[in-house]
């Protein structure tokens, strides 16, 4: 049986759907005001693979993704540009959807844009200031009283007292208390606003997603995801906010069974950040490198592990997956449904049920590759491919990855026939300096006994 890592819980637990057979799973996504980089890329790819075992698995899943397309960034980066916020946010859309899509990210079922549910929030707020969870402060703005919500600091481990004592919170005058965080924001000169009770503004950042996943999947679903850095204090807020408006008769309703958090990515051991110079855009890693080797990386590290981005783990995830690719090389395979009876196929599902352990499960997919290699099995071969489909990987025609984009203007299958003409009239000096010409030109040519191909080096 699938287990889950539960942040809330802090424990591995047996994963129970609310409804049987069905999957209803939240995700936070990106905030469009610039290109997004490797830690969007970690959120895309480890929340993808999710949602592939678990339709794999053999539930019907409701994956619901969001995109944040007002906030105090987009604003000023759209000022800076001097373009409009839907004009800045559409560009970045768009390029979001190219990256994830070059990355083998299937589309989410539902991606919910935050400025499409200002209604939602403004009723949440209501019920918030109307139950005595909020309140409107002099200034326009309207407040979450945190002391009022006993189960805050649940998801983070700490007490309010802890958080008081250990967060560097913004100093606001027209807080009752320094931990409370903003639902509205009264409207400033020039930035786009709306219709409230309390006055023209627009809704905070913690709001959103409590609005957008109780329209999409209910008051109550079951997995909600996101990367480490939102455990607090977004996840923390979200359910602060979501319990206590759908709280009846004083008692609070849960709002999420289980609570997913994937690890930072480091780089050279750093955590990525701009301030550090350290900071890569998904689309600068591929232009060095293939998209699939980058989703390959990804997964190579468990989901709830530090990712160390270098260009030696890229590398070394390049050659671990063209040996992946060579296995398959030569055979037609068919594509079709994975017998999940095979000793391989039984222990690639027993480490995904175990907390999406892809590390163990892509080693399956090695050993599978070995026994291609050494006795060319067909049901291996077979298996090989079925189950790296279940990770969106493999799914191209080998030489495709293998070859790839070669830019030399070289006549490389002229001069493989050249070759084999120079060794069969035992001209093996010709012979050498042909291999020499072509592995100058970043081409390693492999010799069997079917013949001889080729690859990148």
């Amino acid at each position: 049986m699938l287990k889950i890592y539960n942040t809330l819980a802090r424990e591995k637990q047996t994963f129970k759907p609310i409804v049987a057979g069905k999957v209803s799973m939240y995700v936070c996504g990106m905030t469009v005001y610039d290109f997004c980089h490797l830690g969007h890329a970690r959120v895309m790819v480890v929340f993808d693979m999710v949602s592939r075992w678990l339709r794999a698995s053999g539930y019907d899943v409701t994956y619901v993704r969001n995109i944040t397309d007002i906030d105090d960034k987009i604003i000023k980066r759209a000022n800076e540009n001097n373009e409009s916020i839907a004009q800045l946010t559409q560009r970045f859309i768009d390029a979001m959807d190219e990256d994830s899509a070059r990355l083998g990210v299937i589309r989410p079922d539902i991606e919910p844009k935050a400025t499409e549910f200002v209604e939602g929030m403004l009723s949440m707020i209501a019920a918030l200031v109307e139950k005595g969870f909020a309140y409107p402060a002099a200034n326009g703005d309207v407040f979450y009283a945190v002391n009022k919500f006993e189960g805050y600091g649940k998801l983070s481990g700490k007490s309010l007292e802890d958080l008081r004592a250990g967060e560097r919170v913004e100093v606001d005058s027209f807080k009752r208390d320094p931990m409370d965080f903003v639902l509205w924001k009264a409207a400033k000169p020039g930035e786009p606003s709306w219709d409230s009770p309390w006055g023209k503004g627009r809704p905070g950042w913690h709001i959103e997603c409590s609005a957008m996943s109780a329209h999409h999947l209910g008051q109550h679903f079951d997995i909600h995801g996101g990367g480490q850095d939102l455990q607090f204090p977004h996840h923390e807020n979200e359910i602060a906010q979501s319990e206590a408006a759908h709280s009846h008769d004083g008692k609070s309703c849960q709002m999420v069974n289980y609570w997913m958090h994937n690890g930072f990515v480091r780089v050279d051991d750093e955590k990525m950040s701009k301030s550090l110079g350290n900071f890569f855009t998904i689309r600068t890693v591929l232009e060095q490198y293939d998209a699939e080797v980058v989703r390959f990386f990804i997964l190579r590290a468990h989901y709830r592990s530090p990712l160390n981005y270098s260009d030696h783990h890229l590398d070394d995830a390049k050659s671990a997956l063209t040996r992946l690719y060579t296995a398959l090389r030569g055979v037609e395979v068919v594509d079709g449904a994975v017998d999940w009876q095979h000793p391989q196929a039984a222990r690639f599902k027993l480490a995904m049920d175990d907390d999406f352990n892809t590390p163990e499960a892509l080693a399956v997919l090695f050993d599978l590759a070995n026994e291609v290699n050494r006795t060319k099995d067909v049901d291996s071969l077979h298996l090989l491919k079925g189950l790296a489909g279940v990770l969106g990987l493999l799914q191209r025609h080998p030489d495709e990855f293998l070859q790839g984009d070669v830019t030399s203007e070289l006549d490389v299958e002229g001069l493989i026939q050249a070759r084999l003409t120079a060794k069969k009239n035992k001209n093996f000096t010709e012979a050498d300096a042909i291999r020499k010409q072509l592995a100058e030109a970043g081409i390693v040519l492999e010799d069997t006994p079917q013949g001889t191909t080729w690859r990148r080096a």
